[in-house]
């Protein structure tokens, strides 16, 4: 099979960008589509990738200096049809986000159809995007904003089901964004993957929303946990936790790819950690 015109348009994309942001603070390609979209370009394999080719920009803004992220996809028909573009800022609203996303794909559609558009969205961004974060910044009563958040905060932990972990920038996003979002909690990798995050119900319901927009097989959240919080204390909401930081929890591995972590080990953290019955919500059987 001849490799398509799209699949040139991609590759060639992706080698610009990475001659533009060299740096993995700028650019994080996905090793393993990026690799294989090589081989089906070059031509040392024949079927097209099996993995939707990814990678996340990290562009900083100034006045004031926040960081803003792109989560970005190609589509199969890439550049005939746009990519996948999720936008990410820790002082937007989601409303704000949606409404940046939106009139960025308006300007991509109008501008762009079928032209690689990377660095277009990028510029328009830098162009943009200041205006949108102006806006979210208010000028409140601090007194009344404790008050608020005093009589409205809720704890919250998710217990999240993917039907595998293996991305190594999901991995890494999954980790950042736990810790930007002051969550504790871990990330098991793997077939299947888990990942609890535990924290403020703001900060946890932001988590859900970047994780749940990434390309997955399959994922879900198998159980929520909510407790209101009365004259919410930061020490409070640390009583309440269960784990200490968020990170990755690595098992001892088996099956042929290596890639099933041992359930048993699982069982034994979770039992550490006061939620030995999680375990038969996730899988149907008790633990031991």
């Amino acid at each position: 099979m001849t490799c398509s015109e799209e699949a040139k348009a991609q590759f060639a994309e992706i080698e610009l960008l990475l001659s533009m942001f060299p740096s993995e603070e700028e650019l994080q390609v996905d090793e393993l589509s990026h690799a294989e979209l090589r081989a089906y370009v070059e031509g040392t394999a024949h079927n097209p990738p099996s993995i939707r080719p990814q990678f996340t920009i990290k562009l900083k803004m100034e006045n004031p200096a926040v960081s803003i992220t792109l989560l970005c996809t190609y589509p199969t028909d890439y550049p005939k049809v746009l990519p996948d573009i999720a936008v990410r800022c820790s002082v937007l609203t989601r409303s704000q986000q949606m409404m940046l996303h939106s009139n960025l794909n308006t300007s991509l559609s109008e501008n762009c159809s079928g032209d690689v558009c990377i660095l277009s969205a990028v510029q328009w961004i830098n162009d943009n995007a200041q205006a949108y974060i102006t806006k979210s910044v208010p000028v409140s009563d601090p007194k009344k904003e404790e008050v608020l958040m005093q009589s409205k905060e809720i704890f919250t932990r998710l217990w999240i089901y993917s039907h595998h972990i293996y991305n190594k920038i999901k991995r890494k996003n999954i980790l950042e964004w736990a810790k930007e979002l002051n969550l504790s909690g871990f990330s098991m990798p793997g077939k299947p993957g888990i990942v609890c995050v535990e924290g403020l119900q703001s900060a946890c319901n932001e988590f859900w929303a970047r994780v749940k927009v990434l390309t997955w097989k399959r994922i879900m959240i198998r159980h929520r946990e909510d407790v209101p919080l009365d004259n919410w204390t930061e020490e409070r909401t640390d009583s309440l936790r269960k784990f200490t930081g968020f990170h990755e929890a690595i098992f001892d591995t088996h099956g042929t790819r290596g890639n099933h972590m041992d359930l048993g080990q699982l069982y034994q953290f979770l039992s550490d950690k006061g939620c030995s019955n999680i375990f038969q919500m996730y899988f149907g059987i008790e633990g031991r």
